[in-house]
């Protein structure tokens, strides 16, 4: 799975989807200091943007790299959806010992 860089732009109220916490959040100082600084997703600024940050993580999803989130409840939504494998989850059968 490829290592995929999320471009994360501030909306019009400065929010961010958080990939660390799995919420929109503010992307304020306390924000930084306290998640963004010490995740080790966080990748710095949001290149190219004036506000946000990058953050990669290996996203299970067919997206873009990088992957530019102008919608953080979007992204959250999409987020939430977890994909089965093909070859369907695993089965673990238990047998005793008699």
């Amino acid at each position: 799975m490829a290592m995929i860089t999320h471009v994360n732009v501030c909306n019009t109220v400065n929010e961010i989807y958080c990939c660390l916490r799995n919420k929109v959040v503010k992307l304020d100082a306390q924000q930084k200091e306290q998640f963004c600084k010490g995740c080790k997703m966080f990748a710095g600024g949001a290149a190219g943007y004036d506000r946000g940050v990058s953050c990669t993580w290996e996203d299970l999803r067919t997206v873009s790299n990088p992957h530019v989130v102008l919608d953080p409840a979007q992204e959250f939504k999409d987020n939430q959806i977890r994909q089965v494998p093909p070859e369907g989850p695993a089965l673990f059968v238990y047998t005793p010992r008699w």
